[in-house]
């Protein structure tokens, strides 16, 4: 009973945020009003139109796209022919929209912004979970996210097939350069954490060398990150290790080739690319 209040109430949180982004997200673009559509469309035109995917990749987004036309206008009508996670070619029709012109026009750039931002990420995250799909590492995602926006892209890295990081600064404790120096070294840091953080969290430590590697594991972090070490350095990292701690490849990874970053033993890769720098997938949404 306890773990279903949990997750409603987490579903609840989830839902107010994303309702918050999508109000910000309109009262950003449509400032005090659609000049244009107010202008030169009657008011009470009705139109007809369909969302065409015009490349492949992973759709992501579609409840969100139906929040953005729902609050401008109830009265608008979606008809989806895909759900988060299909896989779609060029020239597939996503789905048709039905409604007053001056609701779906003034939504229509605030729909595919969201739509195509997280169907991309999806693709991405679909990827790069392919490439080590025949091995047991994931694909993980970082806090690397656009401001405000970090719900939704971390629900398109799982909805293309890779895991998340930490949600925020609270998920998880995550020792990192900063922090060693600031604590006086990663001994007296994992000690530190042990003491005054709660005991259900995992302790990780960065290290970026087999020395630190050392350090991490005599202190009794639960997982190491091995920051930007070569294939070589990951791998003895792995065997010193011998499976006392999780191990994480972290640093420039998607420039990196994935298999063979896999084949080192690391448990997870985490890839800050997922959500920083991913192109948006190109969807239209074109008028009958």
């Amino acid at each position: 009973m306890l773990s279903e209040n949990l997750e409603k109430k987490n579903a609840m949180m989830i839902k107010k945020s994303v309702e918050r982004i999508i109000e910000l997200a309109l009262t950003e673009d449509i400032g005090t009003g659609d000049i244009t559509t107010n202008s030169v469309v009657p008011e009470n035109t009705i139109i007809e139109a369909s969302f065409i995917a015009k490349q492949k990749g992973i759709i992501c987004g579609l409840d969100v796209l139906l929040e953005v036309f729902a609050y401008l206008d109830p009265s608008v009508m979606c008809k989806l022919f895909l759900k988060d996670g299909d896989k779609v070619e060029e020239g597939d029709k996503i789905g048709d929209i039905t409604g007053p012109a001056h609701a779906i026009l003034s939504g229509e750039r605030v729909a595919l912004n969201f739509l195509q931002h997280l169907s991309g990420i999806a693709t991405q995250a679909y990827v790069f979970s392919q490439l080590v799909a025949d091995t047991d590492v994931k694909i993980v995602d970082t806090r690397k996210t656009t401001p405000g926006l970090r719900v939704l892209e971390k629900y398109a890295v799982k909805t293309g097939g890779g895991s998340n990081h930490r949600m925020n600064l609270s998920d998880g404790i995550l020792i990192k350069d900063n922090h060693i120096k600031a604590a006086g070294g990663i001994a007296p840091a994992v000690k530190a954490a042990r003491k005054n953080a709660p005991q259900t969290l995992k302790i990780e430590v960065e290290a970026e060398s087999l020395m630190q590697v050392q350090e991490a594991l005599e202190a009794g972090a639960d997982i190491i990150m091995l920051d930007n070490m070569n294939l070589e350095q990951m791998k003895e990292a792995v065997e010193l290790i011998a499976g006392r701690a999780l191990t994480e490849a972290s640093g420039n990874m998607d420039r990196q080739d994935l298999k063979a970053v896999a084949a080192t033993g690391v448990d997870l890769i985490s890839i800050g690319a997922l959500t920083h720098s991913v192109k948006a997938m190109d969807i239209s949404l074109k008028f009958r």
